[in-house]
């Protein structure tokens, strides 16, 4: 059976057996949250258990090192959103030790492209268009200032309404610990 069947086969079981109940809940964050966090797969349940959150209580934007790439992009976009159409009240960037993007290459990243089939014309007009994919590839280069810099951009936001609060931490992977870098009173 292929992953694809095993999902289907196991979600028919989870609807039949109706596991969605305890899981209901609405659109609206509980606790009045978002949370901007890595994509790493040590995090999705140990996250929100290092936090005491439960299903509903905080909108949670993940992506490749939990930054803030660019004020226009659609991370801050799915800030605003939850601060304006679904109730949040606090912003929280939580970056984490031992995040891959602080250890990306991107020399070998564009390698890897070019292995799996990507043409190198292809790579180039990203160049032509004014995009340089090296950086853009790179992450950073210490979590903590990535989380101080992510938090700044939010904060300093011309859309961002007053008197939101924009908090920055770093959590241990291993442990859950979470170490405060912005306290955004």
């Amino acid at each position: 059976m292929s992953r694809f069947e095993e999902i289907i086969a196991f979600n028919q079981n989870f609807v039949d057996q109706k596991e969605f109940e305890k899981y209901q809940t609405t659109k609206y964050p509980d606790k009045k949250m978002v949370i901007l966090t890595c994509m790493d797969t040590r995090l999705t349940e140990l996250l929100p258990k290092a936090m005491n959150l439960k299903n509903g209580d905080a909108k949670i934007i993940k992506n490749a090192g939990g930054l803030v790439s660019h004020p226009l992009g659609s991370i801050m976009r799915s800030i605003l959103v939850a601060i304006y159409e679904l109730g949040a009240e606090e912003v929280f960037v939580i970056g984490h030790y031992d995040c891959g993007m602080a250890n990306i290459n991107p020399h070998r990243t564009l390698e890897n492209m070019v292995q799996r089939g990507i043409s190198k014309e292809t790579i180039t007009t990203f160049e032509y268009a004014g995009l340089n994919i090296e950086r853009w590839l790179h992450g950073f280069d210490n979590v903590t200032d990535s989380v101080r810099n992510s938090v700044q951009i939010i904060k300093k936001h011309p859309l961002m309404p007053p008197g939101i609060l924009v908090h920055g931490f770093v959590i241990d992977p291993e442990t859950g610990k979470l170490d405060v870098v912005v306290h955004g009173r």
